[in-house]
């Protein structure tokens, strides 16, 4: 089976639900989080739960077993705390969490961040995987970033890694 067959299959509405992690953003200040919704919701999926949590790994990993413990979840898309700042802890608490690590998410997601604003790009820990059964992605707070991991990596393939994680 080629490639475009084996993605038939997994075609499906993805129930997904967007966290952000700041410190200083509000739901009207997160330009981040809007536009990981709107992409979603462009590409067919259904957004079920929207949070913005402070930049604590204790409040991130409550916040983040309580969602992915949800029945009516099959994706979580996380945004902000990826960087190399002291209160940037969000890719410690998701990789505490990954019971697969999806590898080729962050090397992806770093190539084509290089191709638009170079070496700086070494600096995203953006990170994905599966808990079960569910995907986890964390991507930086940027909308740039949000745009660039949803538009080449996320919308494309969301589908089918949930139809993988969901087996």
């Amino acid at each position: 089976m080629g490639a475009h067959g084996h993605h038939a299959g997994g075609r499906r509405v993805v129930a997904c639900v967007v966290l952000t992690v700041s410190d200083t953003r509000t739901p009207a200040t997160d330009g981040s989080g809007r536009r990981i919704r709107e992409l979603l919701e462009a590409a067919g999926h259904h957004i079920v739960g929207y949070a913005i949590v402070p930049d604590e790994p204790p409040r991130i990993r409550a916040e983040l077993e309580s969602l992915l413990a949800r029945d009516d979840v099959d994706a979580v898309i996380v945004n902000g705390g990826t960087g190399l700042a002291p209160r940037d802890t969000t890719t410690e608490v998701v990789d505490g969490l990954l019971e697969k690590r999806l590898d080729g998410f962050g090397e992806l997601f770093r190539m084509l961040s290089y191709q638009e604003i170079g070496a700086a790009a070494m600096l995203s820990r953006a990170t994905a995987g599966v808990v079960r059964g569910r995907v986890l992605a964390s991507v930086p707070g940027s909308t740039g970033a949000v745009e660039l991991a949803l538009e080449k990596l996320l919308v494309p393939e969301l589908a089918h890694m949930v139809g993988l994680a969901r087996g």
